[in-house]
């Protein structure tokens, strides 16, 4: 457990490195396309300002763009006496917690570390969960917040959502100066504005798939250490496999900070999920169940 919390404080600051590298050097073929080195600079300053800051703020940037509202034990006794519980059993600060109002049955933590964590349920979720199971779930998420698993995946969530905007505006300047670029004879920066525009996201996926799957396993093999009850994980991982359906304000960024995938992607597209299956999850502790 220690080893996996060690990985994971370094792997943030790997990926916020490789994060700033990636940007300048984009930023070095856009100033090579137009013969100007202050775009470089100016694209590494903002790079490097952009992951610092998402270090801090990443966190309640995810709760505005799930429309989670934090809540008080008055508000919703069951789910915060659950969370009080299970931190006070992990001996760890107790997180802001937040409800999402919608059906579908979800949940995620959130934060740079323990004394600035949070975490969040759907209505949906204590809809269909019991106690035991809806104690298995927050302990799946507090699970996260214990290993550091809530760090990087906020880095991540916050530098995807950059790569989207990236591609974005690579498709829009491509677009517009696409024409004009090839009429003057240098499609150099047409180019590279496509190149952005296709490997932007793509880099965004598998930085959040990188991280998020084994990180599943863990958080629900420390769920069941945390509750000593094997089955209460069990019986909510098939809950949420039964009762799966897409949340209602979906955003891609967002997606590894859930428990359960809140888009719908099956098929091809289920192979590049940020989630491991959920019947592979449930075998995992229905195999090692006897051993905990």
């Amino acid at each position: 457990m220690y080893k996996n919390i060690a990985a994971n404080k370094r792997n943030t600051v790997f990926i916020m490195m490789g994060f700033v590298v990636l940007i300048a050097a984009l930023g070095g073929l856009l100033a090579y396309a137009y013969n100007d080195w202050r775009i470089a600079a100016g694209v590494f300053a903002l790079a490097f300002g952009y992951a610092l800051l998402q270090y801090f703020i990443a966190a309640k940037a995810a709760v505005a763009m799930t429309g989670a509202k934090k809540i008080e034990k008055k508000d919703c006794p069951r789910l915060y006496n659950a969370v009080e519980n299970l931190t006070l059993t992990a001996g760890l600060p107790m997180p802001e917690v937040y409800i999402i109002e919608d059906k579908a049955p979800n949940a995620f933590a959130a934060g740079r570390d323990p004394e600035h964590a949070l975490v969040c349920a759907t209505t949906g979720l204590l809809d269909i969960m019991n106690d035991k199971e809806l104690t298995a779930v927050m302990a799946h998420e507090v699970s996260h917040v214990k290993n550091y698993d809530i760090r990087i995946s906020t880095i991540v969530f916050g530098l995807a959502c950059l790569m989207g905007v990236m591609a974005d505006i690579g498709w829009r300047m491509a677009w517009r100066g696409g024409r004009r670029n090839r009429d003057d004879g240098s499609p150099v920066a047409w180019v590279i504005l496509m190149v952005t525009a296709i490997v932007a996201p793509i880099a965004a996926g598998i930085a959040q798939m990188a991280v998020s799957r084994q990180r599943e396993y863990l958080a629900d093999s420390s769920a069941v250490m945390l509750t000593r009850y094997p089955e209460g994980m069990i019986a909510a991982l098939k809950k949420l496999e039964t009762h799966t359906q897409p949340m209602q304000q979906q955003n891609p960024a967002t997606e590894a900070m859930f428990i359960a995938n809140p888009l719908k992607k099956k098929g091809v597209n289920g192979l590049f999920s940020t989630h491991p299956p959920i019947e592979e999850r449930i075998k995992r502790l229905e195999d090692a169940k006897w051993k905990f």
